[in-house]
Parts: C-alpha cells; structure tokens; sequence
C-alpha cells in the first residue's frame, strides 16, 4: 500500500511531459523501413491512381455507361440482327411489303413490278385500274400504291403513295427508293444511245451480307469510341470536384506537386479506354465477331483516351465549375467530330478498316498521326499545368 501511496503523492506526469513528440520532415523523405508509398518514386502517384480507381465504383453514371457497353458486346449476335432488321427488313427471312403498281402503259407497270420482285422486302402486285390500286391501299390490303406514267416527251414518271408517319412508313420509303434508284439506272442505260458522250462504266455490284457492314461500321467503332469520350467526362467531374471539395488543396501537401496529381488521374483514366477496349473486343470475338488487328485498335484506342483525357484535364484545370467545365468539354468533342470530317479518313473509317484488315496508307498514316498528337497534346497540358498557378484554383 506505500508503495501505492507514494505513487498517488506523487506530482502528475501527463504522457506528453513523459514522451518527447518526434517530428518528421514535411514533406516525408523516403525511407529504408520499407514503407513503399514513399520508397519509389511512383508511389504517391499510386496512391492517387488507386484513390481514384476506387472513387469510380460510387459513380453512378459511370456504372451505368460501362453495364451498358457490357450488354453491347456480350449480346452483340443478338443486337446485330435485332438493329439491321430496322434499316434493312429484307435481311429478316418472311418480312414483306405489299406494293400495288398501277399506270396506263402495260409495259412500263410490267417493267417496275419485275425489278419491285427482285428486291428484298417488296411483294408487288399489278392492280387492274387506279381505283382498284387505292381501294386496296384504303383496305389496308397494300402498303403502297406506285403509278407510273410518262410525259409528253417520254420521260418516266413514278408517284408513290404511302401512309403517314411511323416507323413502318421510314421503312417502307427507304425499300421505295433503292427500287426508284433501280428504275432510273435501268432507264438511263435504255437511253444511253440519246446521250452525246458515252456514259462511264460502273463496277458491278457486289453483294455482302448486312450484318457485316453493320458490324464493322457501326458497333466496332460504337464499341471503342465510347469508352473514350467517358474517360474525358471522369477526368473532368474529378479534377472539378477536387477543386470544389479542396481537397486538391489537400494533395498538394503530399510529396506531389500539381502536375504530378493531374498526371497520376489523367493517366490512370486514360489507362481505363484500352482496357475496357480490350474486354469489349474479346466479347466480340466470343460472339463470333473476328478482328483482324486488335493490338493495333488498342493502340489508336489508347492514343485517342490520351488525347481527349489531356484536353479534359486542361479544361477542368482552367474552367470554373462544373456546369461550364462540361459544357467546354462537349462542345469541343462536338467539334472534333465535326472537323473529323474533313481528315482524309474518319475515325471510324480507320477502325472499320483495321477490324477488317483492309487497311491502307492512308489508314496507317492516320494511326501514327493519332499518336503523335496523342503525345504532343499531354506534354503540352502538362507544360501548362506547370506554368498554372495552383493558388488560383
């Protein structure tokens, strides 16, 4: 108990008196005891990648984009053949419009009722008398009355009747006039005689299934652009939100400096693209889709994701919120688009081609010039985020 005493007697140490408080230096050094934040160089810069991986699962809309582009390519089979039947109806074996055809000479109502049966998609039927013709229209029993004629000087006249609006209606007028498109190239080589210089000659058609070119034209290169024009959206929403937060204020105290934090987000959504890219291609190729050059798409993927993803980041760096911030990124990726127009190919030109390894000069060009400006437009965000002053953020 005096032992206890003596120790309850005694004047009060508190723990800080006790123990001296050991400062580091700030920023921390790297050290020996293998802490791997700070003992390589891009440890820091991982922390902030992985802050950033994982802030992406609470996002979402992200989520969304990415369970939809999943759907895409797993079911690809299924959405080809579903999408091509609303452009093209006659892929779909039994589907058929019924088109009265009707006019006064016999020859010429004959003439466009044997090429209206050769098309996919029409079942033409040669109506008695113009009456009979819209009566049946009337009856529901056609969906479109043809009346052919000529004028005084020969020419041949076609006036196409068909209901309003409705998808069935955009269908229908579309099956019309790749018929009228017949007509007129049969009329012109019937009157090629009449024609002071002769006309040129025109490769034969040849013919390729539907879901091909839907495939290669529109869901490959659907496929790959989508994953990069959401990139630039993250890097946009995350650099803003930082700032908005503070909490970019909060980073610049680590062992990074601004660029260095820009960089690590920039890059690590960048990485997201060709990855994602990778998956969808290989769902493709799971569905019985065959890619002939799926490194090198991987590669235009990523020099794109590295392009869009640098402009995002110099836009969210300079503008002043969010609102304006993605209203500037739209706008530009509107306008990058409208000027892709005017390159000697298209983007999803130089996609098609490679996915079909068909590609040319032009097409290689192309890559490399994506790359190039894929490089040069990171070196230059950077460089301008190293002249920003981070105080005015």
């Amino acid at each position: 108990m005096s032992r206890d005493r003596d120790r309850s007697d005694g004047p009060a140490r508190s723990s800080d008196e006790s123990t001296p408080i050991r400062r580091g230096p700030n920023p921390p050094t790297p050290t020996d005891d293998g802490d791997s934040r700070f003992g390589l160089p891009f440890g820091p810069r991982w922390a902030v990648a992985r802050r950033e991986l994982g802030s992406l699962r609470s996002e979402k809309t992200i989520v969304l984009a990415l369970a939809i582009q999943l759907v895409i390519a797993a079911f690809s089979s299924f959405l080809v053949v579903g999408l091509v039947s609303l452009y093209d109806p006659g892929s779909v074996d039994g589907y058929g419009n019924r088109v009265a055809i009707t006019g006064v000479n016999e020859a010429d109502v004959e003439r466009l009722s044997g090429l209206a049966s050769e098309q996919e998609g029409l079942e033409p039927t040669v109506a008695q008398s113009r009456a009979d013709a819209f009566a049946a229209f009337d009856e529901g029993q056609v969906a479109a009355v043809l009346e052919v004629s000529r004028t005084a000087d020969g020419r041949l006249v076609v006036d196409a009747t068909v209901p309003d609006g409705g998808l069935e209606t955009t269908l229908l007028i579309s099956q019309l006039q790749e018929l009228l498109e017949t007509l007129e190239h049969e009329e012109r080589l019937a009157n090629a005689d009449a024609l002071e210089a002769p006309p040129l000659d025109v490769p034969d058609e040849v013919g390729a299934s539907p879901y091909l070119e839907f495939t290669y034209t529109i869901l490959v290169p659907l496929l790959l652009f989508l994953p990069v024009f959401i990139s630039g959206s993250i890097v946009v929403d995350s650099l803003i939100e930082e700032r908005s937060r503070g909490t970019l204020e909060l980073l610049r105290v680590s062992p990074l400096s601004l660029v260095d934090v820009a960089d690590a987000k920039l890059l690590t959504i960048a990485a997201l693209a060709p990855l994602q890219a990778v998956a969808w291609l290989a769902l493709l190729a799971f569905n019985g889709t065959v890619i002939a050059a799926p490194a090198v798409l991987i590669v235009l993927v990523a020099a794109l994701a590295l392009t869009v993803t640098a402009a995002a980041a110099g836009v969210a760096l300079v503008a002043p919120d969010r609102r304006q911030a993605q209203l500037a990124y739209s706008g530009g990726i509107v306008g990058a688009l409208v000027l892709s127009t005017l390159l000697p190919e298209h983007p999803a030109n130089t996609v098609a081609k490679f996915a079909i390894g068909s590609a040319t000069a032009t097409t290689w060009l192309s890559l490399a010039t994506y790359c190039l400006v894929a490089v040069g437009g990171y070196l230059a965000v950077r460089a301008g985020i190293e002249r920003l002053n981070s105080d005015s953020l």
